[in-house]
C-alpha cells in the first residue's frame, strides 16, 4: 500500500493544499513493514488536481492534518482513503503508527 503524507520542512503539514512536497511510503501492510519511501513535490495547487495525481502515482491512502470537505470527496471518489487530524512528525513515524494501530488523530484541522 502507498501511502501519501503532506511535508513541509520534513514533517507533517497541517494542511495538504499547502505541502512543499509529498512523502510516498510504500508499506506491507501484512507485515506492518515501510519498504521504500519517495519524496515528489506536487504540481501547483488548483483544486481537484491533488488526488488525481497522487492517485497516478500509486496513492491508496493519505494522511494528513487538515483537509476541507470537498478535497476529501475528490480523493474519495479517486478511492484514496482520507485520515486527518494527524500530528506533525515525519512521515516514517506517522506510517508506523497507521501500520500499528496506534495513530492519534484529533480535529480535522481545515475548516473549509
Amino acid at each position: 500500500m502507498k501511502i501519501a503524507i503532506p511535508l513541509a520542512n520534513g514533517a507533517l503539514c497541517m494542511h495538504f493544499g499547502h505541502c512543499e512536497q509529498f512523502a510516498l511510503v510504500e508499506a506491507d501492510t501484512e507485515n506492518k513493514k515501510i519498504t521504500s519511501t519517495e519524496f515528489v513535490t506536487p504540481p501547483a495547487h488548483e483544486p481537484g488536481l491533488l488526488p488525481r495525481w497522487l492517485s497516478e502515482k500509486g496513492a491508496k491512502c493519505i494522511i494528513a492534518g487538515g483537509m476541507g470537505g470537498r478535497a476529501v470527496e475528490i480523493f474519495n471518489s479517486h478511492n484514496i482513503k482520507v485520515i486527518t487530524g494527524a500530528q506533525p512528525d515525519v512521515p516514517e513515524k506517522i506510517v508506523e503508527a497507521y501500520l500499528n494501530n496506534t495513530l492519534v488523530t484529533g480535529q480535522n484541522t481545515c475548516d473549509h
